[in-house]
């Protein structure tokens, strides 16, 4: 079988933990026996961006500018319990906030579909997407499972207590 050429230099950007293992997994097995590319690798696992005092994150970040793309595995933005857990000189910035900075913009996630591994629900044909943006690095989340079919609203009220209406 011919290996398809990608013409573009792709920015790798290896993570922690998981994100990590599940990542060469997913490019030993799903990408690298089918496509040729060139990668430009940064490490960012929690470790290295201690070791190069988190230059490595701005370097991963100039380099997604030179080549335009970039694939980012998750990574972690220790609190004080991973600085201890990881003997580490200090709370480093999240790697996603520092690369958005870097790149003046949103770093948006997509996943990898591949024709072999199927959805779970396999009848639904409609994309899903969800837009999840932390304004200054600050995660604050709550997930909620949705018992049932239905609709999600978005409401405004000002500070009357006045729901107002486009």
């Amino acid at each position: 079988m011919n290996k398809i050429k990608v013409k573009s230099t792709i920015v790798e950007i290896d993570g922690d933990e998981m994100a990590r293992i599940m990542w060469h997994m997913v490019k030993e097995q799903l990408l690298l026996p089918f496509i040729e590319m060139n990668v430009s690798y940064y490490d960012l696992q929690l470790k290295k961006r201690d070791e190069t005092d988190d230059k490595i994150t701005l370097e991963a970040a100039e380099a997604i500018k030179k080549y335009g793309v970039g694939v980012k595995c998750a990574t972690i933005t220790p609190d004080k319990n991973r600085v201890k857990e990881y003997t580490l000189k200090q709370e480093w910035k999240s790697p996603n906030g520092t690369i958005r900075a870097a790149l003046d913009g949103t770093v948006f996630r997509a996943p990898i579909l591949v024709k072999n591994i199927l959805p779970a629900v396999r009848s639904w044909k409609k994309p899903i997407h969800i837009g999840r943006h932390a304004y200054g690095d600050v995660y604050k989340n709550c997930e909620y499972r949705v018992p049932e079919a239905g609709k999600a609203e978005i409401m405004f009220s000002n500070s009357a207590g006045k729901e107002l209406w486009r």
